[in-house]
C-alpha cells in the first residue's frame, strides 16, 4: 500500500514538473512576444528622436523612457506590466490581485498645465489612490460607455475633455485612471492594454496632447 502511494505521488509529481516546465516556456514566449508587440506599436505612433528600456526583470514587462521634442510632447515614460504568464503557480493568484495586463503612460508636455482633473474608474483601486489636493477639488460620478468614473476637478471643463478622449478610446471600459497633474506638469493614463487597438489607443492620446493639451483648455 505505502509503495502504490509513493509510486503515485511520484507520478504526480512527475506530471506536475512537466506542466509546469511548458506552461513557462509557452507563457514565456506569449510575454515576449507581447512586450515587443507594444513596445514596437508605442515606437511606430510616438516616433521617439531617443529612447532607453529597462527591464522590470523575469518576463513581466520593461519601462521605457523616450525624448519626443515635437509638437506638444517633450518626454513620454511608460510603464508596462504583463501577467507572469509563464508561472503555473503564480499565474492564479495574479489573476485574483492584479486582474490583467496594465500599462501606465505619462506624457511631459511643453504646455504648462494649471489646473488639475482626474477621471478614475469607480471600483478599480483596492486602496484609493494618493491625490494631493484632493480635499480642494470638486467631486461627481459621471458614465462612460457604460462605466462610473469619478471625476474629481478644479474647473467643469477639464472633465469634460477627459470624459470625451475616454469615450474616443477604442474600448473605453479599458481607460481606469486619466489625470492632468500641474504641479509635475502630466497627462498621466493608467489602462489595460490590448495588442488588437494599442495603436489606435496611443494616437488618440497623442492627438489629445498634441492637440487638446496644446490648446490650452487646461492652462488658463
Amino acid at each position: 500500500m505505502k509503495l502504490e502511494m509513493t509510486s503515485t505521488i511520484l507520478w504526480a509529481i512527475m506530471i506536475l514538473a512537466a506542466v509546469t516546465s511548458i506552461q513557462f516556456y509557452k507563457g514565456r514566449k506569449w510575454n515576449l512576444q507581447l512586450m515587443q508587440h507594444y513596445l514596437r506599436s508605442i515606437e511606430d505612433v510616438v516616433k521617439p528622436e531617443d529612447k532607453d528600456y529597462v527591464w522590470l526583470g523575469g518576463y513581466i514587462g520593461f519601462r521605457a523612457k523616450y525624448k519626443v521634442n515635437r509638437d506638444n510632447i517633450r518626454k513620454l515614460e511608460y510603464t508596462l506590466t504583463l501577467l507572469p504568464r509563464h508561472s503555473l503557480l503564480y499565474f492564479p493568484i495574479a489573476l485574483i490581485t492584479s486582474r490583467h495586463d496594465k500599462l501606465y503612460f505619462v506624457f511631459k508636455p511643453f504646455a504648462q498645465i494649471k489646473r488639475e482633473a482626474h477621471l478614475i474608474q469607480k471600483g478599480y483601486y483596492r486602496l484609493k489612490p494618493d491625490i494631493e489636493n484632493e480635499p480642494l477639488l470638486q467631486k461627481e460620478e459621471v458614465e462612460i460607455a457604460g462605466k462610473t468614473y469619478e471625476a474629481l476637478f478644479e474647473k467643469k471643463r477639464d472633465v469634460e475633455k477627459l470624459k470625451s478622449l475616454v469615450d474616443s478610446m477604442a474600448k473605453p471600459a479599458n481607460i481606469k485612471h486619466v489625470a492632468l497633474t500641474p504641479k509635475t506638469n502630466v497627462f498621466y493614463v493608467q489602462m489595460k492594454p490590448e495588442p488588437e487597438t494599442i495603436s489606435d489607443d496611443v494616437k488618440r492620446l497623442v492627438d489629445f496632447v498634441n492637440g487638446e493639451i496644446k490648446e490650452n483648455p487646461f492652462s488658463s
